[in-house]
């Protein structure tokens, strides 16, 4: 059974429609290797109400095994997604959010500015990714080795390329 993924963008001007969102794109990209199914997909402005009712929603009623969110993770006055994300988790998983900045700080200095975080809500793993695509592209591939036995222990149920403990 596949990883059933939501990709979020947070975007004020793509949300306006002046700004492709290429960033989900280069997400999907990085999932193509694995387990995953993307299978749902939206773009909202930097407002904190509508991130929290999006994740919400996919974590509760359409029960997601992963939300990737993207974009609004800076130092920007407009940047919410972590504020968003902290106030819809259960429990907060910071290694990965760690990891994400610590393998971007190899690549850019610029990376140790995100504010990024990560988190589970019931039974869905919900992780902040920078908004560039080239930096959620790289942070997705940090993160591949790890995100299927990550979803196993989150959502109770054996995945492809997880680690069941039984």
């Amino acid at each position: 059974m596949a990883i059933r993924v939501g990709i979020l963008t947070v975007s004020d001007r793509s949300s306006r429609g002046e700004r492709a969102d290429t960033t989900h794109q280069a997400i999907r990209e990085a999932l193509a290797s694995g387990p995953y199914e993307v299978v749902a997909y939206e773009v909202v402005p930097d407002e904190v109400a509508q991130i929290r009712r999006v994740l919400r929603l996919w974590a509760d009623r359409d029960s997601l095994d992963l939300i990737l969110t993207n974009g609004g993770t800076g130092l920007a006055l407009r940047d919410h997604t972590p504020e968003a994300t902290l106030e819809v988790v259960d429990r907060q998983v910071p290694g990965l959010a760690e990891l994400v900045r610590s393998e971007g700080v190899k690549k850019t200095p610029m990376a140790a500015l995100s504010r990024g975080v990560a988190g589970v809500r019931g039974s869905t793993l919900i992780i902040n990714l920078p908004g560039s695509p080239k930096g959620a592209r790289e942070s997705v591939e940090a993160l591949l080795e790890i995100l299927p036995h990550a979803v196993e222990q989150v959502s109770g149920r054996s995945v492809p390329g997880g680690h069941e403990h039984t």
